[in-house]
């Protein structure tokens, strides 16, 4: 065993696996690859070897020779500012990671937060440096899908692009979560219902605004678009939406803020400007982060399963990437995943 690590510089080679368990390369070569095509005696022979040797595979010869890198590449079309600010991202990172623990894929993440940026990542995906690619928080115009798709790499998009969408997505349910939001707040007695909106040219956020419009329509209330404030999920956005709101109709009760973070900067305002939440004004955001649990008082909030949804599209990218490799597939059916929300009630409302 001395002898022949020797020979091939300290590093057993798959060469002396081979002639360690008396098979051919190739046929060590398929046992360690976990091909089915090899007896289970030539199984046993070619792993006693690997382990006797302590064998490592060269992983990138492995995948040049299939054809593969075995990376993935997380993509965040956003700036570092807006990804550390936004406990989403850090819920999506997490259940992305915890998926693909088991697994040899490494995890490359990118924040694609400028044009010059996108760029740079579309030459870097057109080298087919990567086996697929997950998609975050991507807005309507976003050229980055349909690139994706001309270029034929597996990707997976977090939170659809309309009601249409032709990739592969998972999302929660948004306009059901705005629902039950306004809902909750019409049962505590509130009348006087606003919104502050999220990007509308997302998707998820043109959902949770209809959820708010159909729950204020359900209630019997009037619909005042004075009491919707378009903003940016942001919490700076978040302040001046709610500042935008007392001005125009200082009278309201009740606020639905469509993330947490802007709810934060909601909360600011309505101190500063001496309201009491929830006395004066009851406030429920979307996502159920760890702000919403920290905030004085607590904050009632639509929780999304956000580490689900990111180990779901891991799952299902996994899933097209084994199924791109299969001779004779075209990859797996198109899927939309919706996850369900659930109202989380605390002091704020």
């Amino acid at each position: 065993m001395a002898a022949a690590r020797v020979r091939s510089g300290g590093r057993p080679t798959l060469e002396e696996v081979a002639a360690r368990a008396g098979v051919g390369r190739g046929t060590a070569s398929r046992v360690i690859n976990g091909s089915p095509r090899v007896s289970d005696h030539t199984r046993e022979a070619v792993e006693a070897a690997v382990a006797e040797l302590g064998y490592v595979p060269n992983r990138a010869a492995r995948a040049l020779a299939g054809n593969r890198t075995d990376a993935i590449a997380l993509v965040v079309p956003e700036s570092e500012t807006r990804f550390f600010a936004e406990p989403y991202f850090s819920g999506i990172v997490q259940g992305v990671g915890a998926a693909l623990a088991d697994t040899e894929m490494q995890l490359l993440l990118t924040l694609v937060g400028s044009d010059r940026e996108r760029q740079r990542l579309a030459h870097y995906l057109a080298a087919h440096r990567v086996d697929g690619v997950l998609l975050v928080s991507v807005r309507a115009d976003d050229p980055l899908p349909d690139l994706l798709a001309q270029l034929s790499i597996p990707v997976v998009i977090s939170g659809r692009r309309s009601d249409h969408e032709t990739l592969n997505s998972v999302d929660s349910d948004n306009y059901q979560g705005a629902r039950s939001a306004v809902a909750h707040l019409v049962a505590r007695g509130r009348r006087t219902i606003a919104t502050i909106t999220g990007r509308l040219d997302v998707y998820g956020a043109q959902c949770r605004l209809d959820g708010y419009r159909r729950a204020v329509a359900a209630a019997g209330i009037d619909s005042d678009e004075a009491l919707v404030a378009p903003s940016d999920f942001s919490e700076e956005g978040g302040r001046r939406a709610m500042e935008l709101l007392l001005e125009r109709r200082p009278d309201l009760d009740a606020v639905f803020a469509a993330s947490d973070v802007m709810a934060a900067g909601a909360r600011q305002v309505l101190r500063e400007r001496g309201r009491r939440v929830p006395e004066d004004v009851a406030l429920v955001g979307f996502d159920d982060s760890t702000i919403a649990r920290h905030m004085d008082p607590p904050l009632t909030s639509v929780r999304q399963p956000i580490e689900d949804m990111g180990r779901a599209m891991a799952r299902l990218l996994l899933s097209e990437i084994v199924a791109r490799r299969t001779p004779g597939s075209g990859g797996i059916e198109r899927t939309q995943m919706v996850l369900p929300t659930d109202l989380v009630p605390r002091l704020s409302s």
